[in-house]
């Protein structure tokens, strides 16, 4: 009985031995490919590289300033309306540019961001679920545990006054219940 059990295993080894052998093979011919695969690389990612670092010194509140420039319509305009709002209601916001790209506030931690998309800008509060909207200005997210957003279109109106309380409610939020800091720059 032995015998028979013997062959069996000594054919799955040989069938692995071969396997290992096919897989060693091709890691060496794809190691002598890396080189040359890696200089292309490295000549396309320089470019993009100096952009990087280029964008890198520039502050927070310098790139929202750039983004909100760079819209040139009407998504600016709205997207520059939040942010007035956001600092006449919190002198001390700290601005932060995070997420590839999207402007956050943050009091103690963040409590807002806004991301222009192509027909609407959205407005998310991190802790909107914990905030009262007597206004019913949150018209998105409204299923969710913790985040609620308000989904402005072109054309909409925004009740300033129901959203400046909505941020002075997020920012008594956040100073009631520790959260996350933020390591944005001073605007």
């Amino acid at each position: 009985m032995s015998a028979p059990g013997a062959k069996a295993m000594s054919g799955r080894t040989t069938k692995k031995a071969a396997a290992k052998k096919t897989t060693a093979s091709k890691k060496t011919a794809t190691a002598a490919k890396k080189p040359a695969a890696r200089r292309v690389a490295a000549k396309a990612a320089k470019p993009s590289k100096a952009v990087a670092r280029s964008s890198d010194s520039m502050s927070a509140s310098e790139r929202i300033d750039q983004r909100i420039a760079s819209l040139g319509d009407w998504r600016g305009v709205r997207l520059a309306e939040i942010r007035k709002l956001i600092h006449e209601v919190d002198p001390e916001v700290v601005e932060d540019w995070k997420w590839m790209g999207t402007p956050v506030w943050s009091h103690n931690g963040m409590y807002v961001l806004a991301n222009p998309h192509k027909d609407k800008v959205k407005i998310t509060f991190f802790h909107g679920s914990q905030l009262p909207d007597p206004k019913k200005l949150f018209n998105g997210g409204l299923e969710g545990g913790k985040w609620r957003a308000i989904d402005l279109r072109e054309g909409d109106k925004l009740d300033t006054t129901a959203f400046k309380a909505l941020l002075r409610a997020a920012v008594a939020y956040n100073t009631m219940h520790p959260v996350p800091k933020s390591k944005g720059s001073r605007a």
